[in-house]
């Protein structure tokens, strides 16, 4: 088991990709593109990294029984999945770190990256 990933290594993460911008979103540290969110530190009680996902994605993560993601009712319905920092292996975040920012960027930023 890894250490828990802190915020500032999200941030190192998400960075490796183009044009990521720290910023707040609801008052908490978030990250964009072009100046669309895309990951969000939530301060609710349940906590937790919020990052866009397909439907397909949050269906099949959640399915895994995984305990690094989860969702709440406030999520059902919405292409977001919730990321136990404590929990999630580096690896795998960095992998939905870049498949969120693809939501967001504008095509000539994703045509550079390896598919």
């Amino acid at each position: 088991m890894s250490a828990m990933t802190t915020w500032e290594e999200v941030v190192a993460l998400a960075g490796r990709l183009p044009e990521v911008e720290e910023s707040t979103s609801y008052r908490t540290p978030s990250l964009k593109v072009a100046g669309k969110n895309f990951a969000r530190l939530r301060t609710e009680a349940e906590g937790g990294l919020m990052l866009l996902c397909e439907h397909a994605e949050k269906e099949a993560l959640l399915a895994s029984g995984d305990p690094a993601y989860f969702t709440t009712p406030h999520y059902d319905g919405y292409g977001a999945i919730l990321v136990d920092l404590e929990k999630v292996e580096k690896v795998q975040l960095s992998e939905l770190i870049e498949a969120a920012w693809r939501m967001k960027a504008p095509a000539r930023l994703t045509k550079g990256l390896n598919d």
